[in-house]
């Protein structure tokens, strides 16, 4: 059994979805202790517990203190992972990226294509965006020889989510994962962005949060291009901008803020593009967010993924300190060069 304490690195859910992630593939029991010990409200959150659930009527399994508020559980997974069609309700707005990247590396193994369907919030902060999911995250994957894709049906914001996210899978079937190599950043050779308001067209959201990041980084010389979007499905307004960046090396970085009460479309507007610009200009290979992203994919392909990082977080400490404890990764930092020798998963 995998003995860890939730209260270590980032003591954070990240720990509780991830972990439970890991031990599914690798197919052992794990018992997690001072689970989210750094958080204001400590324990399981409905979100988590959604996690677990979902793990669980994927690959089979029981849990021990799988509910709201536990701070400590065991988790048995089970033998198979399960193809087919899911359909799995947060209920709450947590995040529905969230957890999508929780299933994704256990469906990657699933025996054929796997179509999901998650619902909850799509937009929010300290979760991924729909849109960096679908512009950089997952065309890296891909290369990795993940078939994986994904349409939002209807966005969702806080605090009433009910967002639908559909996902399709085609799953490894036997092959393994790749390494990736990027080694060098590169010439930006575009930058694109999508401006999405939801309810907001008579205040004029999606064309503002488009016009201040069009405006300065053409005035740096960067070709851009922005989307639009009027949404009218979303259960309540709200909005997101989301800016991403390829290099002429086939990197892809990327960044996003969602809209909030008394946050103007201005600031999210200036905001998303510094934060681009700064990992940029860091000659990062990958951005802040996609180098935690990355790394339980490494971990789990053939051969030694190496990337740069803007710089180290605590979400990227946490994972490579994961993959390291239950899979037995080889992880090494020097400077801004990330390596990940994987494991070459292979769950037949």
């Amino acid at each position: 059994m995998i003995q860890l304490n939730g209260g270590q690195k980032s003591g954070s859910g990240t720990i509780v979805r991830y972990a439970s992630s890991l031990c599914a593939l690798s197919r052992q029991n794990l018992h997690l202790y001072n689970i989210r010990a750094r958080r204001d409200k400590p324990g399981l959150r409905p979100q988590h517990v959604m996690t677990l659930t979902a793990l669980l009527e994927i690959c089979g399994g029981t849990m021990e203190g799988g509910r709201v508020g536990s701070r400590e559980l065991v988790f048995y997974p089970g033998k198979e992972i399960r193809s087919g069609s899911y359909n799995f309700d947060i209920i709450t707005s947590g995040s529905a990226t969230m957890l999508v990247l929780s299933l994704l590396p256990v469906l990657a193994y699933a025996h054929e294509r796997v179509e999901l369907q998650v619902s909850g919030g799509t937009f929010q902060d300290f979760a991924p965006s729909v849109f960096h999911l679908q512009r950089v995250l997952f065309p890296q994957l891909v290369k990795m020889g993940l078939g994986v894709s994904m349409e939002m049906v209807r966005p969702g914001y806080l605090p009433r989510g009910q967002g639908i996210l559909k996902i399709e899978i085609n799953p490894l079937q036997g092959r393994k994962l790749k390494a990736l190599s990027l080694p060098e950043q590169g010439e930006v050779t575009s930058i694109e962005g999508i401006a999405l308001s939801s309810h907001l067209r008579e205040r004029e959201v999606s064309s503002r949060l488009a016009a201040v990041c069009i405006n300065k980084l053409e005035k740096k010389g960067f070709p851009i291009r922005v989307k639009e979007i009027w949404d009218e499905s979303a259960l309540q307004p709200g909005a997101a901008l989301a800016l991403w960046a390829e290099t002429e090396t086939g990197c892809l970085l990327g960044a996003d803020m969602a809209g909030k009460p008394r946050r103007s479309s201005e600031y999210i507007s200036r905001y998303v593009t510094r934060t681009l610009l700064e990992d940029l200009r860091s000659g990062a290979t990958v951005d802040r967010f996609l180098a935690d992203q990355l790394v339980i994919f490494a971990a789990l392909a053939q051969g030694e993924t190496r990337y740069l990082v803007p710089g180290m977080t605590e979400h990227l400490e946490t994972n490579l300190w994961l993959v390291s404890e239950i899979l037995g990764a080889r992880v090494e930092v020097e400077a801004q060069l990330v390596k990940i020798k994987g494991v070459g998963m292979d769950t037949k």
